[in-house]
């Protein structure tokens, strides 16, 4: 016979498993959420300041479909998405499309410079020591989040975690073909 220690082990195995899968479940279906637009309905009236020391405002994205994505050097699936969001700002750039990413205030601004010298990332990414943008996009509850605004600078659509490549490109595609999308 097994002693009492190794029989409780065996027995809360199963329930161990259950749990993970019911959390892993539930953290995959947030991870991949996408829902009615949380945050602003527009663009909010804010300067962006840029690692290489430059600015963006409403005005520099006004006329422009453009991805604002909030996302941390130590955020796993933020690492991940950044090819694709790299892909997705060159391919569609000539046709004014732009990404906008912004580190969140508690990420090290010397992790994300070095991060965005190491990838040579093409698109402007943004510091947010003070927390000014996250508080201005209606507070980030997790990273990476993204807001897809209109050329005319209404917000679109929102993803919380790792956007559908395929649906955001869609999404993409039909903004710009919009004379004022």
């Amino acid at each position: 016979m097994f002693p009492a220690h190794a029989r409780r082990r065996t027995l809360l195995w199963p329930a161990a498993l259950a749990t993970a899968a019911g959390l892993a479940a539930l953290g995959y279906r947030f991870a991949r959420w996408e829902g009615p637009v949380a945050g602003p309905r527009r663009v909010p009236p804010l300067d962006y300041p840029i690692i290489d020391g430059s600015r963006i405002g409403p005005e520099q994205l006004a006329g422009q479909v453009t991805l604002v994505n909030f996302w941390a050097t130590s955020c796993a699936v933020c690492v991940a998405e950044m090819p694709d969001l790299a892909r997705l700002h060159e391919q569609y750039r000539p046709r004014g499309f732009a990404v906008l990413a912004i580190a969140m205030p508690y990420d090290r601004p010397d992790h994300v410079l070095d991060f965005v010298r190491r990838r040579a990332l093409p698109f402007p990414v943004a510091l947010d020591p003070m927390g000014a943008a996250v508080q201005a996009w209606g507070g980030v509850d997790g990273t990476p989040s993204s807001w897809l605004v209109g050329r005319d600078g209404r917000v679109r659509a929102f993803w919380q975690g790792r956007p559908d490549l395929p649906r955001l490109q869609a999404q993409i595609e039909s903004l710009l073909a919009l004379a004022n999308g």
